[in-house]
């Protein structure tokens, strides 16, 4: 059905304006699933032993209020399906009186770390799952379409702060890598991303922007100028 877990908003979490940052909405919803995984007994160091990982494919993510320092919350994650490789989850951020402040889509790929391919999902890795029902909201495609016209911004290499426990960039580190491009003005209402390839350390990592009066897209490119990752911010 359904995990939650409660919690209050950090200093350490927001940002200039006091609100918790899309990043730090980002990591909540990151932590829900990762949580759920260890109470469900298929978590980071079963699936390690078994080389085997959950990787984020896809999120849209759609924030209606950014939740200000000190104020409670909830974080509920929803498992709704399981297709081929893929797991796909809902998410909500509320408060504790029950405004929806945040919610998502995204969709997840059980890959075997040893080869780094996809992984056909057995019952024995989703039975641990009791899944709910898919949530009402207005999905887009999964795939970010992009105009060729993109200017290129400076280039750099992963650092090992960018890292986590599977050695690659961190899914919410390519949102806070891309968001560096956006105007200070910009106050974002839906992120879409779209993760193509994992960098490790020392890669280079080259963005590419393409800006509108409403919309910014990040392509985040390795030298071979295949994309890592792709990014799409929505006033």
């Amino acid at each position: 059905m359904s995990y939650s877990f409660e919690s209050r908003v950090r200093f350490s979490e927001i940002g200039e304006d006091g609100c918790l940052t899309l990043p730090g909405v980002l990591d909540y919803f990151q932590d829900c699933c990762t949580f759920e995984s260890e109470q469900t007994g298929v978590g980071m160091e079963v699936l390690k032993e078994q080389k085997r990982a959950w990787v984020l494919s896809a999120w849209q993510v759609i924030v209606k209020r950014y939740p200000k320092l000190g104020e409670n919350i909830k974080v509920t994650t929803i498992p709704y399906g399981f297709r081929g490789f893929i797991g796909m989850r809902n998410f909500i951020l509320e408060t504790m009186d029950g405004e929806k402040l945040a919610w998502a889509n995204s969709y997840w790929s059980f890959i075997n770390t040893e080869t780094g391919l996809p992984e056909k999902l057995t019952p024995a890795d989703t039975d641990p799952y009791d899944l709910g029902e898919k949530m009402e909201m207005d999905y887009a495609p999964r795939k970010i379409a992009l105009p060729k016209e993109r200017e290129v911004q400076n280039a750099f290499s992963v650092q090992k702060h960018h890292l986590d426990t599977n050695h690659h960039v961190n899914n919410c580190q390519y949102i806070r890598m891309a968001a560096d491009h956006l105007p200070e003005d910009f106050k974002v209402g839906q992120l879409r991303a779209e993760y193509k390839r994992q960098a490790v350390l020392d890669n280079v990592i080259i963005p590419e922007v393409y800006m509108t009066e409403n919309k910014e897209a990040v392509v985040l490119n390795a030298e071979d100028k295949e994309p890592y990752a792709v990014v799409e911010f929505t006033k």
